[in-house]
C-alpha cells in the first residue's frame, strides 16, 4: 500500500497553480485529505526513526508538521500558502528548529521533494561550536561524511562564508566546511519514489544514515 498517493501530489500542483483564498477555501476538503495523509505518514516515519534514534520516541506528528500557511509580512510573494508539506523530526520543541540536527522532509512535486537533516540557519554559539569540533575532532567528522553509505544518499549544502571564519587559516585541511553557516545533507526524492510502496522503508534507511551526522552536530550542543 502506498503511503503518499497521486490525489496528495494532485493536490499540491493544484495548490501551486491556484495560490490564492477563494481556491483554497473552495478546495479545503481536499487539503484536509492531505493533511491527514501526511500526518499518517510522519507518525509512522517516526516509528522507524525511533528505531535507531530514541531521542525522537515520542514526537507529536502534528507538532512536528508545518503549517501550510505563508508568512508574507516580509516577503514581497504574497503567496498565502505554501505548495509543499514539510515536516521537522527532532528532539527538541518546535521553536527549537534552527538550534538542533533532526529529520527534515519535504514532499514538492517536480522534483523537488527532499529528506534532510542538519544545521539550518544555526545561532552563533552553535555553529561556532560545530566549527571548533570539526577543527578538534576532524576524523571523526570525515569519517561520518566520508561513509560509504552516506554519501550514496546524501549531498553537503549550505551558504557558506567568502572567507575563512575568525580564528582559522586560510590553508585549514577543512577549511570550505569551516565556511559552511549553514551545514545540511540533502537527500533528493523523485516523485516515482514518493508514491512506491516500499517509500517508507526507504526513507527509514536514508534517515537512519543521516543519524550520524545530526548526533555529530547535536553534540555540539553540549
Amino acid at each position: 500500500m502506498n503511503m503518499i498517493s497521486k490525489t496528495f501530489l494532485t493536490f499540491l500542483r493544484d495548490l501551486k497553480t491556484n495560490n490564492n483564498k477563494e481556491w483554497f477555501t473552495a478546495n479545503k476538503c481536499r487539503y484536509e485529505s492531505s493533511k491527514n495523509e501526511f500526518e499518517e505518514f510522519i507518525k509512522k516515519l517516526i516509528k522507524e526513526i525511533q528505531k535507531f534514534d530514541l531521542s525522537v520516541a515520542g514526537t507529536d506528528p502534528k507538532k512536528a508538521i508545518f503549517r501550510i500557511y505563508r508568512d508574507i509580512r516580509f516577503s514581497k510573494d504574497k503567496s498565502p500558502y505554501k505548495v509543499n508539506f514539510g515536516a521537522h523530526i527532532h528532539a527538541g520543541n518546535r521553536q527549537e528548529v534552527h538550534s538542533i540536527a533532526g529529520y527534515y522532509f519535504h514532499i514538492e512535486p517536480g522534483g523537488k521533494s527532499i529528506l534532510a537533516g542538519g544545521a539550518y540557519m544555526p545561532p552563533p554559539d552553535w555553529i561556532k561550536a560545530i566549527r571548533e569540533e570539526i577543527n578538534y575532532s576532524g576524523k571523526e567528522f570525515h569519517k561520518v561524511i566520508d561513509d560509504k553509505i552516506f554519501k550514496s544518499y546524501f549531498t553537503l549544502e549550505g551558504e557558506k562564508l567568502h572567507r575563512p571564519p575568525q580564528g582559522f587559516d586560510t590553508n585549514h585541511e577543512d577549511i570550505e566546511f569551516l565556511k559552511y553557516k549553514s551545514l545540511i545533507a540533502v537527500h533528493k526524492l523523485t516523485d516515482k519514489q514518493i508514491m512506491s510502496a516500499d517509500f517508507i522503508r526507504h526513507c527509514a534507511k536514508v534517515s537512519k544514515s543521516l543519524s550520524t551526522f545530526t548526533k555529530f552536530l547535536n553534540q555540539c550542543r553540549i
